[in-house]
């Protein structure tokens, strides 16, 4: 698998991929290469409050008290990201990356303070990371559990977790009926 066609952009997991950890899973995909692969769930909405988790740190949540901190991935299950629209600065905070246009991903504990004193319009918390060893990922696509699309702002902040999975799929013309479990391609 070419990681440009893998990284940056969102995966889509099809019926027939068998972990319950990514049973219709839509994946914001950060990085892939000869050493591995590293994504954010998107679509596994959690019941902590940001606010909650954030005073364990001592900072105080100003934003949307409402907001919930979502389940990344089955990895490192007790690691902070915060999926948001890019700052402009520069140069850029350290522990954050530009994954796609429009969106960047923070790791760090001072953007976290920053981003909690003023939540910028899009942003998201999530708990944990999806994980794939050498060729893992490359071989679960040649077999069909996966799909590619493009990560974009609009699916990625603007779509209810519920509505992400059929989303992306009609994002790249399939239509999330007709899809059938099969074994790939053999």
């Amino acid at each position: 698998m070419d990681s440009i066609s893998v990284a940056p952009g969102l995966l889509v997991a099809m019926p027939q991929l068998g972990d319950p950890n990514f049973e219709r899973a839509v994946v914001l995909m950060v990085e892939h290469n000869d050493g591995g692969s590293f994504g954010i769930i998107l679509n596994r909405p959690g019941n902590i409050p940001v606010a909650l988790v954030l005073r364990g740190f001592e900072i105080e949540w100003t934003g949307d008290p409402m907001t919930r901190v979502g389940f990344g991935g089955p990895v490192q299950t007790e690691s902070g990201w915060l999926v948001h629209e890019p700052i402009e600065e520069k140069p850029a905070e350290p522990g954050t990356l530009l994954v796609a246009p429009g969106i960047a991903l923070s790791m760090s504990l001072g953007m976290l303070r920053r981003l909690a004193a003023d939540p910028p319009e899009r942003l998201r918390f999530f708990m944990g990371y999806a994980g794939w060893g050498p060729g893992q990922l490359a071989d679960e696509m040649v077999q069909g559990s996966w799909l590619h699309a493009a990560a974009t702002p609009e699916l990625v902040f603007e779509t209810r977790s519920d509505d992400l999975w059929p989303s992306a799929l009609r994002s790249i013309g399939v239509d999330p009926a007709a899809l059938l479990p099969s074994s790939g391609i053999n």
